[in-house]
């Protein structure tokens, strides 16, 4: 990491002046956004090279104090440049000049080792240097790995991109010799590229790095790099059995956009179905790795014969009538032998399922657009249900204060209202009086399910023509 200031010309010799009394221009600041890009590199050619585009990290405001801006430079340019090979990165800082005003100087070397730790090199011979002294550094730390997937998936998007015998997904405790020092470099990309998300615990040994690995031919050996990775904990469910939580996963930017996020989720799926763990989960997912793991379960879905009646029952009863002329509209929820039957072939857990259930529905429908009116009512009795937190069809309990000369601040009983209904009132949503627009609220979030519905519907179609 290096500073430089840059020179401003020399300016003659000026007349004497009589002195003045004034104040300097308030330092406003600059956002980190605003200074700092950050290009990933694969070759000491391409460092400084203007045909690599930067790209894009998480709100890198995020990681100054207070406002996330930076103070005290003027001119300031910050290119920090990462190799994807061995995982070091480099800071090359350029100024004007500083002003040491009231928020003072930024620190901006403390500032950038807090993301990028030891990876940050002083120098940028040091850093190109890694080029060749570390090009064995993920060949290295993944040799004691278990293999458990070699080549390319059928039907996966990534077929003609890469050659089979190029890829490898590699399991790694994260006690495991070499695991702690790779996830310790992998660190800074979480932190730039993985919104909201921190460092696992590496002395926790139930955690399992999933690293996708692409083999490069380079001169006498193959030169190894990371496409991407995911972080997995395994965690206990009584009384026998193992889940699987998806915590982190990420694909190098210059990878994205071409199906390996989709690759390494299926892989993870096919672990979770071969060493018949409980369930996978996932942590927190973000809205398009959301979109990414419902595409990838609706297909296998697709081909899971055991639940096809239950989706044409559901068809069947969505066709027959106008259900936005009934009173009561039913669930549309899968049979409860079927979710049992998905979560422990396919290990997808309930919540995931139901989701999916809602798009296995509208794939069925033919033609879409002459039950769409009734399949948005269905859409809206689930969201309704989710905002409540609970089916509004099943039997609600309610307690009911009861007189008594004995502990009446402790006197009740519990019952259970039929037919969806809570004491006297028998609507089944409470309309918060605060809260007029709650109808339209409710409207927007199942249109927002809907295009969530119509995307994914879109992109499995593609898939299998």
């Amino acid at each position: 990491m290096v500073q430089k200031q840059l020179s401003a010309a020399d300016p003659g010799p000026e007349p004497k002046k009589r002195r003045r009394v004034g104040f300097s221009p308030a330092d406003t600041g600059v956002e980190a956004n605003e200074c700092i890009k950050i290009y990933l590199v694969s070759s000491k050619e391409e460092v400084g090279s203007p045909e690599v585009p930067c790209v894009t990290p998480v709100d890198l405001n995020d990681f100054f104090d207070g406002d996330g801006k930076i103070y005290g430079y003027q001119g300031l340019k910050i290119n920090v440049w990462i190799n994807s090979i061995s995982l070091h990165s480099y800071a090359d800082i350029t100024y004007k000049s500083t002003t040491n005003g009231v928020k003072g100087i930024t620190d901006l070397k403390s500032a950038l080792q807090n993301i990028f730790a030891e990876t940050i090199v002083d120098s940028k011979d040091e850093f190109l240097k890694t080029f060749s002294t570390e090009k064995d550094f993920i060949r290295n730390m993944v040799s004691n790995g278990e293999v458990v997937h070699s080549g390319v998936i059928d039907g996966s998007s990534i077929n003609a991109l890469v050659a089979p015998s190029d890829l490898q997904v590699l399991r790694m405790e994260i006690g495991s010799p070499n695991a702690g020092l790779l996830y310790s470099r992998l660190v800074p990309l979480v932190l730039l590229f993985v919104d909201g998300s921190n460092p696992i615990d590496v002395t926790d040994p139930d955690w399992h790095l999933y690293l996708l690995i692409q083999k490069k031919e380079h001169k006498e050996e193959p030169l190894y790099q990371i496409v991407g990775f995911t972080a997995i904990y395994k965690f206990y469910r009584y009384p026998d059995r193992l889940r699987m939580r998806l915590s982190q996963i990420l694909v190098l930017p210059s990878f994205q956009g071409k199906g390996f996020g989709s690759y390494l989720v299926e892989v993870v799926s096919k672990v979770a179905t071969a060493e018949n763990v409980y369930d996978l989960t996932v942590e927190e997912p973000s809205e398009k790795f959301q979109h990414i793991r419902t595409c990838i379960d609706i297909n296998r879905l697709r081909a899971l014969d055991p639940i096809k009646p239950d989706i044409d029952s559901a068809v069947e009863t969505l066709t027959k009538g106008k259900l936005s002329k009934k009173a009561q509209i039913p669930r549309f929820t899968p049979p409860s032998n079927a979710i049992e039957n998905v979560r422990e072939t396919l290990k997808i857990n309930k919540k995931q399922f139901l989701k999916c259930w809602e798009i296995l529905i509208y794939l069925a429908l033919d033609p879409v657009d002459k039950y769409m009116e009734d399949y948005k009512c269905v859409i809206t009795n689930h969201v309704r249900a989710d905002i409540l937190g609970k089916d509004i069809e099943a039997p609600k309990k309610q307690v009911v204060d009861v007189p008594t000369s004995y502990a009446a601040e402790a006197s009740f009983v519990v019952f259970k209202s039929l037919n969806g209904e809570e004491g006297n009132n028998g609507n089944n949503v409470q309309v918060d009086e605060n809260k007029p627009d709650q109808e339209q609220q409710l409207k927007q979030l199942v249109e927002e399910r809907i295009r969530e519905i119509k995307m994914v519907a879109e992109k499995v179609s593609k898939l299998r023509i």
